[in-house]
C-alpha cells in the first residue's frame, strides 16, 4: 500500500493520540461518524478543503497526514532544489541530508514555505494593483486633491496683495481640499490593510457573489429540496450581497442552479458522477443535459461526494471571466485576463466543440490537472438577436481523478505572475521570473 493510500490510518493515530472522539472529529469536520470511519479504514480517498479541515482540527499539517511527517520534509525540500543546478546534483543524497541534520532540513523547508507564501502575497498585491478600479479612483482622489492643495499654496506664496475675502476663499479651499486628502488617504489605507488581511476583499459585484457563494462551499443544500425556498429570499438575506447589482448576480445564479438541481437530482447525480469517473460526457448524455449544466453540477457538488475538489472557471466572449471556483494549485486572476493558453480560450475559438487536455501549472512545484472546456452559444435573443457565446472549463485535481495518457500543455494564470520565460504566448514580462 502506498503512502498516501495510508491517510485514514494517520488520521486515525493522530486522533486517538490527542484523545478526540471519532464523533467530535466528524462534527467539527462537518461529515457523518461514518463516513470518517470510512476514511480512518482507508476506505474513502480523501483530499482538498475535508483533507485540511481535518488537519487544522488535529492541529497538524496535511501534507503529514498524506505522506507523513518525513516524506513531507523530503517533499518540501526536493521542491527548494528545483532550478537549482548544485542543488539538483545533490538529490540523490537529500534522504541522507535530511536524516542527519533534521534542524538544517527544517529549516530550509520553513524557509521555502514562507517564500512560497510571499510569492502569492505579492502574485495577488501586484494583480489589485494593476487592475483594481478601486485602487485606481482612490488614488486619482488622492492626487487631485494634492494638486489642488498645491495650487491654492503656491497662489497664497506667490501673490503678496490678496484680497481679505479672496483670501479667506482660499484659506477655506485649503481646509475642504486637506480634509477631502485625509479622507481619501485614510480610505486607502484601510482598503489595503484590509487587503493584506483578506485577499478575497470584495471589489465588484462578481466578487460579492463568488464570497456569497464561497462561504457555503459553492453548494446551496436548500435548493436541492423538492420544495425550495424562493432563490430572492436566498439573496435578500445573504450578508455578502450588499450590493442590487451583486444581488441581481446571484438571482440569475441560483435560479440556475434550481433548474441544474432539478433536472440532475443531487443523490442519483452524485452517484452517477462517481460511476463515470467524473466525465462530464457521459453526465451529459446520461441526464439529457448539456456539458455546460454538468461542469456547473460538479463544480456544485460536495468535494466528500465528488471525491475531492472540482474547480470551474466560465468567461463570455470577450475572454472576460464571469465565474470562477478556483481549486489549490490552480489560481484564477482576480482583475485582467488569464493565460490565453488555457483550454477554456481553444473553446472559445470552436463553438460546441469539446476540448479534453491534461494542463500543467508552471512553478517549483508544477500542478497536473484534467481539465474539460466547452463553448456553448446562449440564445438570450433569440435566433434574430446576435451570437452570444459563454465558454466554461471543468478543473479536475490529480487525485480528484485518474490522469489520462495525455501529454500535459504547459500554461499559467496570467503572464505578469507566471514564472515560464519561454511562453509563445507571453503578453509582458513576469514580475516572478524576471523581476520588477
Amino acid at each position: 500500500m502506498t503512502r498516501s493510500a495510508l491517510t485514514g490510518t494517520r488520521i486515525r493515530e493522530r486522533r486517538t493520540m490527542i484523545g478526540l472522539r471519532q464523533a467530535d472529529l466528524a462534527r467539527m469536520a462537518g461529515i457523518s461518524p461514518s463516513y470518517l470511519n470510512l476514511i480512518e479504514h482507508n476506505r474513502r480517498r480523501i483530499g482538498g478543503k475535508l483533507l485540511v479541515e481535518i488537519a487544522r482540527n488535529l492541529d497538524v499539517e496535511a501534507s503529514a497526514l498524506t505522506e507523513g511527517a518525513a516524506a513531507a520534509l523530503i517533499e518540501t525540500l526536493r521542491e527548494a532544489a528545483a532550478d537549482h543546478d548544485a542543488a539538483e546534483a545533490e538529490l540523490p543524497r537529500l534522504e541522507e541530508f535530511a536524516g542527519r541534520f533534521p534542524g538544517w532540513a527544517a529549516l530550509i523547508a520553513d524557509r521555502h514555505r514562507r517564500m512560497r507564501e510571499l510569492e502569492r502575497t505579492v502574485e495577488m498585491l501586484t494583480d489589485r494593483m494593476t487592475h483594481d478600479p478601486f485602487l485606481s479612483a482612490s488614488l486619482h482622489e488622492v492626487i487631485s486633491a494634492v494638486t489642488s492643495i498645491r495650487s491654492t499654496a503656491a497662489i497664497l506664496a506667490d501673490t503678496e496683495d490678496i484680497d481679505p475675502d479672496w483670501q479667506r476663499r482660499f484659506h477655506r479651499n485649503l481646509s475642504d481640499d486637506s480634509r477631502r486628502l485625509a479622507e481619501g488617504a485614510q480610505a486607502l489605507v484601510a482598503y489595503l490593510d484590509e487587503g493584506s488581511e483578506d485577499p478575497g476583499v470584495q471589489s465588484s459585484p462578481q466578487e460579492e457573489v463568488e464570497a456569497f457563494l464561497r462561504a457555503r462551499d459553492w453548494h446551496l443544500p436548500e435548493l436541492e429540496r423538492s420544495l425550495p425556498p424562493d432563490p430572492a429570499r436566498i439573496v435578500a438575506e445573504a450578508p455578502e450581497l450588499t450590493s442590487a447589482p451583486a444581488r441581481e448576480l446571484a438571482l440569475a445564479h441560483l435560479r440556475r442552479y434550481r433548474r441544474d438541481a432539478e433536472l440532475m437530482p443531487l443523490q442519483r447525480f452524485a452517484e452517477a458522477a462517481r460511476g463515470a469517473g467524473l466525465d462530464p460526457g457521459a453526465l451529459a448524455q446520461a441526464f439529457g443535459v448539456d456539458p455546460g449544466a454538468v461542469f456547473r453540477r460538479l463544480a456544485a457538488l460536495p468535494e466528500e461526494r465528488a471525491g475531492g475538489p472540482v474547480g470551474l472557471v466560465a468567461c463570455d466572449g470577450s475572454g472576460t471571466l464571469t465565474f470562477r471556483k478556483p481549486v489549490e494549485g490552480f489560481s484564477l486572476p482576480r482583475f485582467g485576463a488569464a493565460c490565453p493558453l488555457w483550454p477554456l480560450y481553444q473553446a472559445l475559438s470552436r463553438p460546441m466543440a469539446p476540448v479534453r487536455a491534461v494542463v500543467e501549472l508552471g512553478g517549483s512545484a508544477p500542478r497536473r490537472f484534467l481539465t474539460y472546456a466547452i463553448c456553448q452559444p446562449a440564445l438570450a435573443a433569440g435566433f434574430d438577436g446576435p451570437q452570444v457565446l459563454e465558454a466554461a472549463m471543468l478543473i479536475l485535481p490529480e487525485g480528484t481523478v485518474d490522469l489520462p495518457r495525455l501529454a500535459p500543455q504547459p500554461v499559467g494564470t496570467s503572464c505578469r505572475i507566471c514564472p515560464r520565460r519561454d511562453c509563445v504566448a507571453r503578453r509582458e514580462p513576469s514580475i516572478l521570473a524576471d523581476g520588477f
